[in-house]
């Protein structure tokens, strides 16, 4: 009997726990079976990065797991001025060059300088285009001011481009959820902040902020996720942000 009910009050305990979740959080140990990529660092040990699974991409940055405040296991990159921390998966392979990215974020700061301070969190590249693709990125707007998400692309045929848009300001020091689909039928890139479509962060063939050179996905091989600033002489002069629960699949995951 007092083995039952311990049972019952672990359940009652853990049913708190889940209720007082940040809404859209992802649930912990999210890595399941069906997908491309997963990580949701519950299983490495604390420090830099300790895996076989994936790789790190780093100039004036770091990446360490990390405890976060719910008492999960998450990535913090930490970077210097226009440094760069990427986690880095490579051999990468998706049925149809189609697929769906999710990632949980929090960033303690944007820039506000230099002027059109440009950044990148997500990139895609692979055979048969130039294109670096940019689903998750923005930019600091002096004319407006403020700083906003973009899709973007460099290194290709249409230039170097971030689409921002003012309907889509970042916001500091919050989890957020992303999601990002690369659909090779029209070239699209679409985004999902905290489950919600932003049908304006969309890039298509012929529907992209670059010139007027058609917009041609690559056959994504490499796909990094985490941070880059391409400007020197930042405001903040250092950036820290923590990702959670990584995944890539064949099908939208959700957050």
């Amino acid at each position: 009997m007092r083995h039952l009910v311990a049972v019952l009050a672990a359940a009652l305990a853990l049913g708190s726990v889940a209720a007082s979740a940040p809404a859209g959080a992802a649930q912990r140990g999210s890595c399941g079976r069906g997908l491309l990529f997963c990580e949701d660092f519950e299983r490495l040990p604390l420090g830099g990065p300790s895996t076989l699974n994936w790789g790190v991409d780093t100039r004036n940055g770091t990446l360490a797991v990390e405890r976060g405040r719910r008492g999960d296991q998450v990535l913090h990159l930490h970077t210097v001025d226009n440094g760069r921390a990427f986690l880095r998966i490579d051999d990468f392979a998706a049925p149809g060059n189609r697929f769906y990215g999710r990632m949980r974020l929090r960033v303690d700061a944007f820039p506000v300088a230099p002027d059109w301070a440009h950044f990148t969190l997500v990139e895609a590249t692979g055979a048969g285009s130039s294109e670096v693709v940019r689903p998750v990125g923005g930019q600091y707007a002096p004319t407006v001011p403020g700083v906003f998400w973009g899709v973007g692309a460099d290194g290709g045929p249409t230039g170097d481009w971030t689409n921002w848009r003012e309907s889509a300001p970042v916001v500091e020091d919050t989890w957020q959820c992303f999601e990002w689909m690369l659909d090779p039928a029209d070239n699209r890139v679409a985004v999902w902040v905290d489950g919600v479509a932003n049908p304006e962060l969309t890039a298509t063939t012929a529907d992209h902020g670059g010139n007027q050179v058609p917009f041609i996905l690559p056959a994504v091989d490499t796909v990094k996720i985490g941070w880059q600033l391409y400007q020197a002489g930042t405001t903040p002069g250092v950036f820290d942000l923590w990702m959670d629960d990584i995944a890539v699949a064949g099908k939208r995951l959700g957050c």
